[in-house]
């Protein structure tokens, strides 16, 4: 039975990774930190076939020791402060945990055992100020956030750690990708939310920055087969993981709204909104998989539309037990 160590497993891309994992029979561990609250909404269903041991991306002695405890053969690093705009609220924290927390995942897995093979999650944030489109393993980084700045800080001493140490190690570029379980910060999931609760009449107003940038949405239950493909290869290297579709924030917005029946959607939504705005803007993002398709042999299987109604018809199903 393979072991494989999931950090972040509390997260979105985590608890469907671990699913995935599960259905393979592996042996699924999951590194949390101790918190005073702890949400294990997302892996509540599965929480009696893994098992969690404590650890903290922030200190190195915790990371070692989840390694020898487990003995995994594969550790995803799913961990990270995610959230863009906080990135610019919380630099430093954003690179200690984004950018920092990376090396001292590997430099544990190198000390420990270096046959241990690694995924990291890198991002189309690295993107930034895109240089060509589509983006590809080639594409030069320009990133735009203190978050995209610490992801290719992670993604480069993963490249590192592979050439200098010969340690399996991968990094999935993915571009966004968004479910039910996407926390409500994110605009995707804000979106499905209110259009739920507009439906239904709880809700008045919702409130957006930009309508106009553009990102490669996917389906996150599809991405994180990419992640496990990668690790079963004979050499490492990095991957896009994307649609080769992008789609406007209006997009979204208008697909969330038809899909409950609302054709006059402007009615409801407030856009640019000073306090949801970024400092530094990333416009468009999209994704080229070809590399991903043609060695991996991975695709993506969920539409742009099948997307935004799985999220909306979710946030309804949630509002409607809410109400009970």
């Amino acid at each position: 039975m393979k072991k494989a160590l999931i950090t972040g497993i509390t997260g979105q891309d985590g608890s469907y990774l671990a699913e995935l994992l599960l259905s393979k029979e592996y042996k699924v561990y999951g590194l949390t930190r101790r918190t005073s609250t702890v949400n294990n909404e997302r892996i509540a269903h599965i929480q009696d076939k893994i098992e969690l041991v404590q650890g903290d991306l922030l200190d190195q002695s915790s990371l070692a020791s989840a390694l020898m405890e487990t003995e995994p053969d594969e550790v995803y690093n799913l961990a990270a402060q995610s959230f863009v705009k906080t990135s610019w609220n919380q630099p430093v924290l954003t690179g200690e945990f984004t950018a920092l927390g990376v090396t001292r995942i590997l430099e544990a897995i190198r000390v420990v055992n270096p046959k241990i093979k690694f995924y990291q999650a890198s991002s189309s944030e690295m993107f930034g100020k895109v240089t060509e489109s589509p983006q590809k393993e080639t594409t030069r980084f320009h990133p735009r956030s203190p978050y995209g700045v610490a992801k290719v800080y992670g993604h480069y001493i993963t490249v590192n750690y592979r050439e200098s140490y010969g340690i399996f190690a991968c990094s999935g570029i993915l571009f966004n990708h968004e479910s039910p379980r996407r926390g409500l910060e994110f605009v995707t999931r804000k979106i499905s939310h209110a259009a739920a609760r507009i439906s239904l009449g709880r809700q008045e107003k919702l409130h957006l920055g930009s309508l106009q940038p553009k990102r490669d949405w996917g389906f996150a239950g599809d991405y994180v087969e990419a992640m496990w493909l990668m690790l079963q290869q004979k050499e490492a290297d990095d991957y896009v993981v994307a649609t080769g579709e992008n789609h406007s924030v209006r997009d979204f917005v208008e697909s969330a709204f038809k899909f409950v029946g609302i054709k006059e959607w402007e009615k409801h939504v407030v856009a640019n909104r000073q306090e949801h705005l970024r400092p530094a803007e990333v416009d468009y993002l999209v994704g080229d998989y070809t590399k991903a398709k043609r060695i991996l042999g991975w695709e993506p299987k969920t539409s742009f539309k099948e997307l935004v109604e799985m999220m909306v018809k979710a946030d309804l199903e949630l509002e409607r037990r809410n109400n009970k």
